[in-house]
């Protein structure tokens, strides 16, 4: 039987056990994880075995400088497809990114045109100027479908001046919070790479759920032996 989220071709030949298995599939498809699955049915235990079948994350980044080329690199190490953008075609070519699935020569005007976003689409803005990041972010917000991910590079004073022009012409508030402006995370980062760095680490928070905070501090392993230790001795 195969699952969507919104359609189910085939069955098991039994209502009651389909329909628990249609509620497995897509919870599988949510978490993305694949193995053996039981089913209590009419007195009798049914194993079934899930598997989903989900798309490769995309990156797509806009804009082919420097960081663009370093981010490339780690993303394709990290199972993204990646998609690169510019209108520049002496930038926007495969010899500069060599890891990318594809390269595009675009109109910043129609920048995402034969492109597919969606909740597998992970966005980042690192063009030369506010002027396209306005156009892409303008585009992308009045797209019915809305990407995991959307990040812009620039400085506090760039960053502004994009969100103002936008909210001038009409844009909710709401809609630019979903917007990472600056970009990545704060890891004192300066060279292209560091910055690449910083962004692909934001990107895997988002896409794996982290919090974007210093493992040490999480666990926070000598504060609990030393909380132990206390305990122990004010029981003896």
């Amino acid at each position: 039987m195969m699952v969507t989220a919104d359609s189910v071709t085939g069955w098991l030949g039994m209502v009651g056990l389909e329909q628990g298995a249609v509620t497995i599939a897509r919870d599988a498809i949510d978490a993305g994880d694949c193995g053996l699955r039981e089913i209590e049915h009419e007195g009798y235990v049914w194993r079934l075995f899930v598997e989903p079948v989900v798309a490769l994350p995309e990156l797509v980044i806009v804009g082919a400088g420097h960081i663009a080329r370093s981010l490339c690199r780690m993303a394709a190490l990290l199972g993204f497809k990646v998609v690169v953008l510019d209108d520049r075609p002496e930038f926007a070519c495969n010899s500069w990114f060599p890891d990318a699935t594809s390269v595009r020569v675009v109109d910043f005007n129609d920048a995402f045109r034969g492109v597919r976003v969606g909740t597998f689409s992970y966005i980042v803005l690192v063009t030369r100027g506010h002027k396209y990041d306005y156009d892409c972010i303008l585009q992308l917000l009045r797209r019915e479908a809305r990407p995991a991910y959307l990040g812009m590079i620039g400085s506090r004073r760039r960053v502004r001046a994009t969100f103002e022009a936008l909210v001038r012409d009409g844009v909710a508030a709401e809609q630019l919070a979903g917007v990472r402006a600056p970009i990545g995370l704060d890891i004192g980062a300066e060279t292209p790479e560091e910055i690449a760095l910083s962004i692909a680490a934001e990107i895997v928070a988002v896409r794996r759920g982290g919090s974007g905070r210093a493992l040490s501090q999480e666990e926070r392993v000598l504060a609990r032996i030393e909380a132990k230790s206390r305990t122990d001795k004010g029981e003896e």
